[in-house]
């Protein structure tokens, strides 16, 4: 993330609550429009219960939904955050959408359960840990630029403004329980990233149906 974009995204005031527009410096000096959408932007229920968890975070923990599949409009991504709300609280019976954050294909960044909240995205991880979630099935095809540029905003973000530890370990959703997840295409990107970090379990080791 580029100085301009980071002190762009603290002035914004960032609250649970509010997140207004940030424009940040794109490629080659060209300026882009970053935005972090409040849950109430994307139509989100009320959770039925909300746990905080001390902060920083030492873990961000990278998924993809595979179902909902890709999205690119932003009223498309808005159902697709709906649609795993849904399934993660009405089917499942949870407390809320299980991730932290979404990023969708539009390159905007939506507010889920948002920072220092318990999540149900990574068992043994969900009360000290980011989830960031990408839309869409990433097993063989790379998120778009947009995308990849979105979650390592975020996790800039987070760390500037205390919600992530500054020595955070990067993790894949795989690496933490047995599953596809974030899709090996992703995995493969995020291995690249900074403060990624590579865990001697046997959770490393994932069966090929399990997807999410």
């Amino acid at each position: 993330m580029t100085a301009l974009g980071l002190l762009l995204l603290s002035m914004m005031g960032y609250s649970q609550h509010m997140q207004p527009v940030a424009t940040v410096g794109g490629a080659g000096g060209a300026a882009r429009s970053s935005q972090l959408l409040s849950r109430a932007d994307w139509g989100a229920r009320m959770p039925k219960e909300v746990n905080y968890f001390e902060g920083p975070a030492p873990y961000v923990i990278i998924h993809h939904s595979y179902i909902p599949a890709a999205c690119v409009t932003t009223p498309d991504c808005m159902r697709s955050m709906r649609e795993m709300q849904d399934f993660h609280q009405v089917d499942r019976g949870w407390n809320d959408i299980g991730y932290s954050f979404g990023i969708g294909g539009d390159g905007l960044i939506y507010t889920g359960r948002g920072f220092n909240v318990v999540g149900a995205h990574a068992p043994k991880y969900n009360d000290k840990s980011v989830g960031i979630v990408l839309i869409g099935d990433w097993r063989t095809e790379l998120p778009p630029a947009s995308m990849l540029q979105a979650a390592q905003d975020l996790i800039a973000f987070g760390v500037a403004k205390g919600y992530i530890d500054p020595s955070y370990k990067l993790l894949g959703h795989r690496q933490v329980r047995d599953t596809e997840c974030p899709g090996g295409r992703l995995f493969q990107e995020i291995s690249t990233w900074p403060h990624f970090t590579q865990l001697n379990t046997t959770a490393e080791v994932q069966p090929v149906a399990n997807k999410i």
